[in-house]
């Protein structure tokens, strides 16, 4: 049976990185799709700031369209799929998920993760950034999260996605409750 590409996805603050990394502790291979914008920075030689993020980002989407990040991450998750099943965390667009879709078919999985607004914009006001060397989190108030929303249901087609899902995780509860859906979706995705 070939491995899987299991895709999370959701709104800021909904618990997809906890997701990812339950998935990662169970010897899924881990790629998060932003990293490649976190590589350029660096590459550049600029400081890592939202400013400079956003102005990769776009560059990319610029030069690569809508699904940048997908095209751009393809050979990282051939190379993993070679050895293990695969962790994808922060599929965006509606492009990104029609291209890996008509790549990987049956392989991939969307795995979407829900939480309501509410409830989100507390989490991400109170979200410990310490020890993020690998700026995965953003500590947001709840205006600039509201803002973050709309922009990207706006501007990154991000709804396609998450309406598309195979799953959904309403993460409303305890991690172990969470846990314990990872743990059902799982078998369904590795014996079905």
């Amino acid at each position: 049976m070939p491995n899987k590409i299991i895709c999370i996805v959701g709104m800021p603050g909904s618990g997809k990185s906890l997701v990812s990394d339950e998935l990662a502790k169970k010897e899924f291979a881990y790629l998060r799709f932003g990293q490649i914008t976190l590589d350029k920075i660096k590459e550049e030689g600029l400081e890592v700031s939202e400013k400079n993020e956003k102005k990769i980002r776009e560059e990319f989407r610029k030069n690569y369209g809508m699904g940048a990040f997908a095209k751009l991450n393809i050979p990282k998750i051939d190379e993993f799929l070679k050895n293990s099943n695969v962790v994808v965390d922060g599929l965006y667009s509606w492009s990104e998920y029609k291209i890996l879709k008509e790549k990987y078919n049956d392989s991939l999985y969307i795995l979407a993760v829900f939480a309501p607004p509410k409830l989100r914009y507390e989490r991400l006001e109170s979200r410990s950034i310490k020890n993020d060397d690998e700026k995965r989190f953003r500590n947001l108030i709840k205006a600039d999260a509201k803002a973050r929303d709309y922009s990207e249901i706006e501007n990154l087609e991000k709804g396609g996605p998450i309406a598309m899902a195979d799953f959904t995780i309403v993460n409303t509860g305890t991690p172990q409750e969470l846990k314990q859906n990872i743990e059902k979706i799982l078998k369904q995705i590795l014996n079905g």
